[in-house]
């Protein structure tokens, strides 16, 4: 790298866009940007093809029941048992709209406990019918409300905000959202189920995201190749240090969602790379973010002041990293700390010390998820920030 020539360019003559030297110094970075993210590329295609679920899927040991729609038309407090007197349940009136008394009226009763929710005329909910007699009421059972249509207006106010600030940005952001649905559903969850290594799933669909992600919201750009490369890097990072703190604190990820996965498949789960799995495919989100950020604001820098050295460069990227990254490292904090909300109440409640509380199996695991991904999110920004420092000064014009 050759300061001192960068340092001596008149700023006049515009040299940082380069004529002379600086274009095929771009083609050099452009064609090592190259040689570094396609043998990745062509890595994650492999995964993708060695790892992609065939035949046919496990499913649960139990029968699952039916569930069909209908609305309540009258409650009223009620007996659980006939003559009891208690008034502990609410009988409700039904109005079903589906299942097999399609049009008729179903009385349930929900027993009233702090546990159970509330419902009220008017609201849609789900029952579920177990096969039994179709004309018996204890065929069914009230199990949830019915929430696609307030999901349905909510997705749709966020689909408009994104295309209002973002247009054909946003755009391009809501289909990349969608493709990582997509991701998600068709890949990662059945290859996991059809009994791959989660972490292996995790890393190859993470992978797939991340190009898919990027390239379609950014456009093929040298730019958005150094973000790709910045995030491989810091992703890579999270994935060593993860699989590393998770034996070291032997964790199980044995918690009662994963316990009861494993008791409706009625089949070995690995329970540890399933928490290995999660924290990449959860850090994934925020290193976009920050991977993203940074190289922007090198290249704006960069477009500002076209006579900055890499050094220069770098030393300016990286305050706004700074700043950045405490942000970025509280969100993530915050979030996975709501997410464990009512399981912090809960041993918060149940009198243990601090201590007790932290190395517990599920608290300790939301910690090494939470700080694992937060070393990661540090890393990305002087990771990214020094490549993209390296690739702006020689980019071409």
């Amino acid at each position: 790298m050759d300061r001192g020539h960068l340092g001596h360019r008149a700023p006049g003559h515009g040299h940082g866009h380069g004529h002379g030297p600086a274009t095929p110094a771009g083609r050099r970075v452009r064609l090592l940007l190259a040689a570094l993210l396609v043998p990745c590329g062509l890595a994650t295609l492999v995964g993708l093809v060695l790892l992609w679920p065939t035949g046919d899927l496990p499913h649960t040991v139990q029968r699952a029941q039916e569930v069909f729609p209908a609305e309540v038309v009258a409650a009223q407090v009620a007996d659980c048992s006939p003559g009891s007197g208690d008034g502990a349940c609410a009988g409700l009136t039904l109005h079903m709209t589906g299942g097999p008394l399609p049009g008729r009226e179903l009385v349930q009763l929900v027993p009233v406990e702090p546990s159970t929710p509330r419902f009220a005329v008017g609201d849609p909910v789900q029952v579920a019918y177990s096969g039994g007699d179709t004309a018996d009421p204890g065929s069914y059972q009230v199990v949830d409300f019915q929430r696609s249509g307030a999901l349905i207006w909510l997705g749709a106010a966020f689909a408009l905000a994104v295309l209002l600030l973002g247009r054909w940005r946003g755009l391009a952001a809501l289909m990349a959202l969608g493709l990582s649905l997509v991701v998600l559903v068709v890949f990662v969850l059945p290859a996991i189920l059809a009994g791959s290594s989660p972490v292996a799933v995790a890393v190859v669909g993470s992978s797939v995201i991340m190009f898919l992600v990027l390239y379609l919201t950014h456009g093929f750009s040298a730019r958005t190749s150094t973000t790709v490369l910045g995030t491989l890097l810091a992703l890579a990072l999270i994935a060593l240090l993860s699989a590393g703190f998770s034996a070291f604190a032997r964790l199980t990820g044995l918690d009662d969602t994963t316990a009861g996965l494993i008791a409706a498949l009625g089949a070995p789960v690995d329970a540890r790379g399933l928490v290995l799995a999660g924290v990449l495919i959860g850090a994934l989100g925020v290193l976009d973010d920050v991977t993203v950020t940074q190289t922007s604001a090198v290249w704006e820098l960069r477009a500002a002041d076209p006579t900055m050295s890499p050094r220069a460069l770098f030393a300016a990227g990286m305050r706004i990293g700074r700043d950045h990254v405490s942000s970025a490292v509280n969100t993530l904090v915050l979030a996975y700390a709501g997410a464990s909300l009512p399981l912090l109440l809960l041993f918060t409640v149940a009198g243990q010390g601090p201590g007790a509380v932290l190395t517990s199996q599920d608290v300790a695991t939301e910690v090494v998820r939470t700080l694992v991904g937060s070393i990661g999110i540090v890393a990305a920004v002087p990771i990214t920030t020094a490549l993209a420092a390296l690739v702006a000064t020689r980019e071409e014009p």
